[in-house]
């Protein structure tokens, strides 16, 4: 384990001591006191959705042929592995930390860096999502306010400190140089033009054609994301538009 890795940690470590101060809502509970400044970043989110994303996710779709968008995924989906791995093993979770860390090394390798998910397809051992934020719920930190965030798009308390906590946890990053960084960052930017286009019908339902298109969005998002954690489904079973990798 890289030096860079360690000393993120206690960084990690805070944010953590910051979380256990959000509230706990249960059921089908909607803590958003901050709802008018939320209804801000959502308009800013849509306009920039329609200046830039919808365009660009149709592009994506003229120019992308499926076997391109299924490679992009694969290479973008072995790239956050080793995070998952890290979050398995914090949620005590070994089964998951060993499947895990065989489907990097396997698709790393037998799967040329990704290009092909060989674990799944040879191996039985499908993609599953897990995340920080996950690893807080199992901790027992509560869900927090909801929160829109500026071009993230929905959220939670627990899962904004979850999403950067992921950034600070994750081995690749450690590891890598800034050339190869940017070189990451370019590929899961492409990945996100691609889902754009993937989930267009859903993204527009929600952003376009819904009445109010903010409630509609924070009540897909909570939804869809306490059922992820208190289910367990498959990453495979979750369409949710502002999911990060």
């Amino acid at each position: 384990m890289s030096n860079s890795f360690i000393t993120k940690l206690p960084i990690a470590a805070t944010i953590i001591a910051v979380s256990a101060c959000s509230d706990n809502p249960t059921g089908s509970t909607i803590v958003d006191p901050y709802e008018a400044d939320n209804r801000k970043a959502h308009a800013f989110n849509k306009a920039v959705d329609k200046a830039l994303f919808k365009p660009a996710g149709e592009s994506y779709g003229n120019l992308m042929t499926e076997q391109d968008d299924m490679i992009i995924n694969n290479v973008v989906e072995n790239l956050s592995t080793p995070k998952k791995a890290v979050n398995n093993l914090l949620q005590a979770n070994l089964e998951g930390f060993v499947e895990n860390t065989l489907r990097f090394s396997i698709n790393s390798t037998l799967g040329l860096f990704g290009y092909f998910d060989v674990a799944a397809q040879d191996f039985g051992l499908p993609a599953r999502h897990t995340d920080f934020g996950q690893t807080l719920h199992k901790w027992g930190f509560g869900e927090g306010r909801y929160q829109e965030l500026p071009l993230l798009g929905p959220s939670t308390g627990r899962d904004t400190v979850g999403f950067v906590a992921d950034i600070f946890l994750d081995p690749v990053g450690a590891v890598t140089s800034p050339a190869v960084s940017l070189g990451i960052s370019t590929v899961k930017g492409i990945e996100f033009v691609g889902d754009r286009h993937t989930y267009a019908d859903l993204i527009d339902g929600v952003l376009y054609e819904s009445e109010d298109s903010y409630a509609a969005s924070r009540i897909y998002y909570l939804q869809n994301r306490r059922f992820f954690l208190n289910g367990g489904i498959s990453e495979a079973d979750l369409e949710d538009p502002y999911a990060d990798e």
